[in-house]
């Protein structure tokens, strides 16, 4: 029966994503070539030469990439409404890449490559809209105790405890734990208004009597020579089980698994971009972000350099090493805001609110963040990237992973010229510890649409600890 919920949510999804692809394509036609905005119309190809190559390569291509970026999954198993936002972008953008190479194989120049990238780019606005719509839609149902998989919960322990009540905190994902199964001293018991119904030795029986959806064995280590046993029960009565590992207690974060032929290994630390795609589109949106800045801001950056020439001498431009991805140093490029210092200062001086260092052109420029600007140009060399965490010397990244737990998590991850830390106030003389927090939570949960966020809430959130 769930199976049967599944693939017929399935077809909805694919019918209401034709649905999306179609009213995109409407849109982005209207736009293209029922205004000015992209210039001049001239002569185009009529909307059934669009429809057609829409319904016989756009739509195939996109639910294909649809499919591939795991967009028809079980919404219990996606991860948030960002991750799937990011899914919807990575595959819009691979199907207009497609597409593009399409025509130009087929040698077709008549076909609009704006309309096309509009469509992309409806197609995401569209497209997030209607899951975002259907999650909630499925939210409210699984509130009134509809469209649920029951669960069956093998273990008497903190970590089955903890489990169940995560899922009765979360509704909203469908699921409910209709039993217990543990020690015989706990027979009788309940747990979060969950009832033990039996014991480890009950589970075949149990199995046999009542319908479970799902088995989730959250035993003890003590308990784990009898795994094997509880596993072929489980399969023996065509039930999938699922095992909570209790040793995930002693990992410091959210765990992923790869597999070295059929070996299973665990990593211990889940970093987004360590995957390639997303690797690929943080690149992307680097270039094109640091490009686009470097042009608007070029007159502000050429009469901050006059202003700073003029005020004190010395260079334009400050050059100091910090420590970046996996811990390589580098050069990072600032507008020189102080008097210049012996070597030794720099390495190891600290900026304060009244800093006698400062010049006047110094002062205005730090706090607006106008020095900072030249990092775009770090950005275009492969040094840093637009959002991420803040570089620091290697004088205090050494001292600061000797006392700061996890301190080193930051360099799996390019450094930015902005981050989560910045946006939350964590700058100047903040808590490194507060600091460091921020930095891993951004390390470990990257999404194109949290760099959005940063990058919005830096452009209009001032920040009172900028000096």
């Amino acid at each position: 029966m769930i199976k049967q919920n599944q693939q017929f949510l399935n077809a909805i999804l694919v019918l209401t994503d034709v649905v999306i692809i179609l009213f995109a394509l409407l849109t982005a036609f209207y736009i293209r070539f029922k205004t000015t905005i992209f210039g001049p119309i001239g002569g185009y190809l009529g909307f059934g030469s669009y429809f057609i190559f829409t319904l016989f390569a756009v739509i195939p291509v996109y639910l294909l990439f649809f499919y591939f970026f795991g967009l028809y999954k079980p919404f219990r198993n996606q991860k948030s409404i960002f991750s799937e936002a990011t899914s919807i972008i990575k595959a819009n953008l691979m199907s207009f890449m497609v597409l593009v190479a399409f025509l130009f194989l087929i040698n077709q120049p008549d076909f609009s490559r704006i309309l096309l990238f509009l469509l992309g780019i409806f197609g995401i606005i569209y497209g997030i809209i209607e899951r975002a719509l259907i999650r909630a839609m499925l939210r409210l149902i699984r509130s009134k105790d509809h469209n649920l998989k029951h669960i069956l919960v093998v273990g008497d322990n903190d970590l089955a405890f903890t489990f169940i009540k995560k899922i009765k905190a979360k509704k909203y994902l469908g699921y409910s734990v209709r039993g217990l199964l543990g020690r015989k001293e706990h027979l009788g018991q309940e747990i979060e208004g969950t009832r033990f119904v039996g014991t480890f030795n009950d589970l075949e029986p149990i199995l046999t009597k009542h319908n479970f959806d799902r088995v989730v064995i959250a035993i003890s280590l003590e308990y784990f020579p009898k795994l094997t046993e509880l596993v072929d029960i489980c399969e023996n009565a065509g039930i999938k089980a699922e095992i909570l590992p209790d040793y995930y207690k002693y990992l410091p974060a959210k765990p992923s698994v790869d597999m070295i032929d059929d070996l299973p290994i665990i990593n211990i630390r889940y970093v987004p971009l360590d995957d390639t795609f997303n690797k690929f589109l943080k690149v992307v949106e680097d270039i094109l972000i640091s490009i686009i800045a470097i042009i608007i801001t070029s007159p502000i950056m050429l009469l901050t350099a006059i202003a700073i020439k003029i005020e004190s001498p010395g260079p334009i431009i400050f050059k100091q090493e910090r420590i970046g991805y996996k811990r390589k140093p580098f050069i990072m490029y600032k507008f020189r805001s102080m008097k210049v210092q012996s070597e030794k200062d720099e390495e190891t001086g600290w900026t304060t609110p009244n800093d006698s260092r400062k010049t006047k052109v110094g002062d205005f420029i730090r706090k607006t963040s106008i020095d900072e600007l030249p990092q775009f140009f770090n950005v275009l060399k492969g040094d840093m990237s637009v959002v991420g965490p803040r570089p620091e010397r290697p004088y205090f990244v050494d001292k600061f992973r000797k006392e700061i737990p996890k301190y080193m998590v930051k360099h799996q991850v390019r450094p930015g010229l902005t981050g989560w830390a910045q946006i939350h106030g964590c700058r100047g003389n903040t808590s490194i510890n507060k600091r460091i927090q921020y930095d891993i939570e951004y390390v470990e949960n990257w999404h194109f649409g949290l760099d959005v966020l940063i990058l919005f809430k830096t452009v209009f959130k001032s920040n009172k600890n900028a000096y």
